[in-house]
């Protein structure tokens, strides 16, 4: 017995196959874009929650604060700031002394 293997017709969908398929790719877009533009919108918000401190050590100077919590920014204004966010007219802080770090 010689059985011959015809080659499989393409794969045909019907209208309402069609009208499936469409559906799940629209539905899947709406649902990927949906989600991306929701974490996209919460990037530009700034950080919540309570500023971060640092409580200042002996022999700690606006200097070695600002180099020690922010060691790539410029030094300079990064002690600005510290002095600004503070409060601090001069250079000079004590041991024990909460100071409130910039929000970077």
């Amino acid at each position: 017995m010689v059985t011959t293997s015809y080659p499989r017709p393409p794969l045909r969908l019907t209208r309402r196959g069609r009208a499936v398929v469409l559906a799940f790719f629209v539905g899947t877009s709406t649902i990927a874009s949906a989600f991306l533009l929701s974490t996209a919108s919460r990037a530009d918000q700034p950080a919540q929650g309570p500023a971060a401190t640092v409580i200042v050590q002996p022999h700690d100077t606006l200097w070695s604060i600002a180099t020690r919590t922010a060691p790539r920014r410029d030094p300079y204004a990064a002690v600005a700031d510290l002095k600004k966010i503070n409060h601090i007219d001069g250079y000079v802080v004590h041991p024990g002394q909460t100071l409130q770090l910039p929000r970077d």
